[in-house]
């Protein structure tokens, strides 16, 4: 046999005599990952983390720009000699291996969570499963640039920033037209300077400062020009249509909205392009604040001496007491530059993701009986008959349309009307008790749970024209109009409610002392459907279904309700200011009762009339003499005052009313159509 004989000690290291192979080189897709891209955010684990300093949203942009530097950095021969003993680069680039690709396939892995429990962890993981295959700004638009002609030595693309999943040409356009798309969602500039087209992200910090001193004066006009352009002149909402690559490139809808603003003008625009929702949203949002900060435009002159300055450049401003940021829009060079500016808000650069949106795959979405609420309130829109009640509906997942069935009996349910829009419903979190009307109501908190939406604060000149109403059912069938001015959110979907207006369009006798913690409130906007029901149709009990217009009305997705609409609309305010007989000297005798009258006509509240809107075919008010509990008698009348005679006192007291006495009295204004209105109790003391 062979003899062989082993050396047991250690053999020298040789330098240069191995190669370098990471074996997990990789970043994860969340907010500054690259700051500490070796840690991983799961929140079932004791070692999750995010990375140093990172707001936890999601990047996918991050996660590539790591990959790409990682390895265009070892591409580069200086920064990867070669070996001089195996003529080998000293880190094996081919043979490294990126962090990580999983064998599951995406979309179905991440989403099928019901499969795969750590779906919800590739969010902001290091998985490049379903991000790989995308393409940064910066080599998109290097890509066309270098398409249409372009030097590669006269294209810098190092300024732009994010990551694009899919782009779609679909029509004979130039690669200018192409760009322009990508500038107006990502929110980039490009500008020639140097010799060099460059292209930056906006929301970059000021590069000088400018004063009204260091400004050229024409020769017949002011120094500077700054325009404010009107409101109703902008969108208040953006609406942007994108596409789903984890949802075979189906159409997906973002949308940014102003509320507290007087335009009602809606801008739609539909991008060729895939792109994840959260991210779209983001940028939706950014665009919606763009158009509002840019509003404010400058124009002014500079010195030849400031030729460093290129459009898309910021500067700062300083204007009356002011310091105003402006991106530099357009540069004419003549005897002096020509400026045009609009003014920039860098936090509209910096803007989290919106929520992230599950991907509908192969599973059907199951809908749930929504929450159904029917509502008897009064008037609250001029182009919604008076004697309509209203229906709100919430559900998650929201079946995109709710059907609304009746029949005075338990069958034959006929359809009666569909509406597609969500409504805010919520609860009381605590017991919200009376509080003063016809001025603030500064001692009450309202405090509710809303199911999903927001609320915001409003100034006091917005909260009269009827923003931020609510309806709080004080008791079964009993609603108070309630409007809140200032709104806190003091946890995820709870709201503290302050600065309140009580009693609102007449509803001062539907408070509650108190309405009890639990008592379901309904936010009062857009998204409640007017029920169109003929006025024949009221004091009639009917039974109501409810549920998604897909299904069938028999479909156990339905909920079942008996609501009897009153017609609210219809009733007549209480009367206002009832005149004390202690204010005048009078002798025993008849007792003339004034008040005066309210109207429910939304058009009452002008002040340019003489007289409100009476609002009922006739005029006409019953007085109720009370003794405690008891009626012991009821005037009518057809004016704002009733007389109740001494000898009415008499057979009803024993004796007329005399200095000192109280009377108790009830007054209703009549409606031919509900009957009485709402009732004013008052204590008289003469």
């Amino acid at each position: 046999g062979w003899i062989t004989s082993r050396n047991r000690g250690t053999t020298p290291w040789l330098p240069q005599s191995k190669p370098i192979r990471f074996t997990e080189l990789g970043c994860p897709a969340i907010d500054r990952g690259t700051n500490q891209p070796n840690v991983f955010f799961d929140p079932k684990s004791s070692e999750s983390f995010t990375p140093y300093f990172s707001r936890g949203w999601r990047d996918d942009a991050i996660q590539r720009s790591y990959l790409e530097a990682t390895w265009l950095f070892w591409a580069d021969p200086t920064n990867n000699p070669l070996s001089s003993v195996y003529g080998g680069r000293m880190v094996d680039v081919p043979e490294c291996a990126a962090w990580t690709w999983d064998a599951r396939p995406y979309p179905f892995f991440p989403e099928l969570t019901d499969v795969w429990t750590d779906g919800p962890n590739w969010r902001l993981g290091h998985w490049l499963t379903g991000r790989l295959g995308a393409v940064s700004l910066a080599a998109l638009v290097r890509h066309l640039c270098l398409r249409a002609g372009l030097p590669e030595t006269r294209i810098d693309v190092s300024g732009l920033w994010g990551a694009v999943e899919g782009y779609a040409i679909g029509a004979l356009e130039s690669p200018r037209a192409s760009i322009t798309t990508l500038a107006r969602h990502f929110g980039f500039d490009a500008v020639e300077t140097e010799g060099v087209i460059r292209f930056v992200m906006r929301g970059r910090a000021a590069v000088a400062s400018v004063a009204p001193d260091d400004l050229v004066a024409a020769r017949e006009s002011d120094v500077l020009e700054l325009t404010r352009g009107q409101e109703t002149e902008l969108p208040q909402a953006l609406k942007w249509q994108v596409a789903r690559a984890d949802e075979d490139y189906e159409a997906a809808q973002v949308e940014a909205r102003r509320i507290t603003v007087d335009t009602t003008r809606i801008a739609s625009e539909s991008f060729p392009m895939a792109v994840p929702p959260e991210e779209a949203e983001r940028r939706c949002r950014r665009a919606l604040m763009e158009a509002w900060t840019g509003r404010e435009s400058a124009v002014f002159r500079l010195p030849p001496s400031r030729l460093a300055l290129d459009p898309a450049d910021v500067v700062t401003l300083a204007h009356d007491g002011r310091s105003i940021p402006l991106r530099l829009i357009s540069i004419a060079d003549a005897d002096a530059r020509g400026i045009e500016a609009v003014r920039q808000d860098r936090d509209a650069y910096d803007l989290p993701p919106g929520a992230p949106r599950p991907s509908a795959l192969s599973k059907a979405v199951v809908f749930g009986a929504p929450d159904a609420v029917l509502l008897d309130l009064p008037q609250l829109t001029e182009d919604q008959p008076a004697h309509r009640p209203f229906a709100a509906a919430h559900a998650i997942p929201w079946p995109g349309e709710i059907a609304v069935y009746r029949s005075p009996s338990t069958d034959g349910f006929e359809l009666l009307t569909t509406f597609g829009t969500r409504a805010r419903i919520g609860a009381l979190v605590s017991d919200f008790y009376a509080g003063p009307t016809s001025r603030f109501d500064l001692g009450n908190v309202l405090v509710v749970d809303l199911l999903s939406g927001t609320l915001e604060s409003v100034t006091d000149l917005t909260l009269f024209g009827g923003a931020n109403a609510l309806a709080i059912e004080s008791a079964p069938g009993v609603w108070e109009i309630v409007q809140a001015g200032a709104a806190e959110l003091i946890a995820p979907g709870r709201y503290r409610l302050t600065r309140l207006l009580r009693g609102q369009r007449g509803t001062e006798s539907a408070m509650g002392n108190p309405a009890p913690a639990g008592a379901r409130v309904v936010v009062l906007d857009d998204s409640l459907a007017s029920l169109p029901i003929a006025e024949a149709d009221l004091g009639i009990p009917w039974n109501w279904r409810i549920g998604p217009a897909s299904r069938p009305v028999s479909d156990e997705t339905y909920v079942a309700q008996s609501f009897t609409p009153v017609g609210m609309g219809l009733r007549p305010f209480s009367v206002a200011h009832v005149e004390q007989p202690w204010r005048a000297p009078r002798a025993p005798g008849d007792l003339t009762i004034r008040w005066t009258r309210r109207s429910r006509a939304l058009a009452a509240d002008s002040w340019g009339g003489l007289e409100v809107p009476l609002g009922e075919e006739i005029e006409a008010y019953e007085v109720e003499i009370l003794a405690g509990a008891t009626v012991k008698r009821t005037l009518s009348t057809s004016n704002t005052s009733a007389v109740y005679t001494a000898a009415d006192q008499t057979a009803d007291r024993g004796a007329p009313l005399g200095p000192g006495d109280t009377l108790d009295i009830r007054i209703f204004q009549l409606s031919a159509l509900v009957g009485r209105g709402a009732p004013k109790t008052v204590s008289l003391t003469l």
